[in-house]
């Protein structure tokens, strides 16, 4: 099983989603922003959280022009899998291989703690490991969190059960308390928590687990 790891300058959790991947038995290559291709024969491509290019512009804008993030749309495409935590998740809108956007957290401030998260599907390879209304502890770090989505874009979400995480107690004022959704094949998640930072019981928790070993009990058996 290949992951790859996409490295923006300002990527500050490229690391330890690597490690998340790791631990579930990934061969896991690093992959710089401005290559043009991804690794020959990559299961899942990870977008991790950070302030790519000093979220300038707007948070995941300028990334989203990136050489490696047109390859990460056309695998996408191609129905390949691909995870964006936080920044990621920020950058997978701005492509629009996801819906959406992430706006400015309603407070105004930036959040960095644990949360509670609801899992809102288990039909998915990203959830599987859970039962649907799990409650899991999973850290968020963003200032610009707040998920929004105009109507028609909810009412499809919740009708094509692609509403993959739901906060338990709204931090940040994302409509619906949306904290991750899924791409139409399901094949894609975005989510502003970072289960890479719940993988390890010396990091306060391991909800994040489940997660990372639903995959890798995929793409070994696919």
């Amino acid at each position: 099983m290949k992951a790859a790891v996409v490295v923006f300058p300002g990527s500050n959790c490229d690391r330890d989603l690597a490690v998340g991947f790791e631990q579930a038995g990934f061969d896991v290559s690093m992959v710089w922003h401005k290559d043009s291709v991804l690794p020959e024969g990559v299961d899942i491509v990870g977008v991790p959280g950070g302030f790519s290019y000093g979220d300038y512009l707007r948070c995941g804008a300028i990334a989203a022009q990136s050489p490696i993030c047109k390859a990460v749309v056309d695998h996408a495409n191609r129905g390949g899998y691909a995870l964006g935590v936080c920044n990621g998740f920020q950058i997978l809108t701005e492509t629009g291989i996801l819906p959406g956007a992430l706006l400015r957290n309603a407070g105004l401030k930036y959040i960095c703690r644990t949360v509670d998260l609801k899992v809102a599907t288990q039909d998915s390879v990203f959830t599987e490991g859970y039962t649907a209304g799990d409650v899991i502890g999973i850290p968020i770090a963003h200032h610009d969190g707040n998920y929004f989505a105009d109507t028609e874009t909810r009412a499809a979400l919740k009708d094509q059960d692609r509403v993959a995480f739901t906060y338990a107690e709204n931090p940040n004022g994302s409509v619906d308390d949306i904290a991750g959704i899924l791409s139409e094949n399901r094949r894609v998640l975005g989510m502003m928590p970072h289960p890479e930072r719940a993988a390890d019981q010396g990091h306060g928790g391991t909800d994040g687990t489940a997660m990372f070993r639903a995959l890798a009990g995929m793409l070994a058996t696919a």
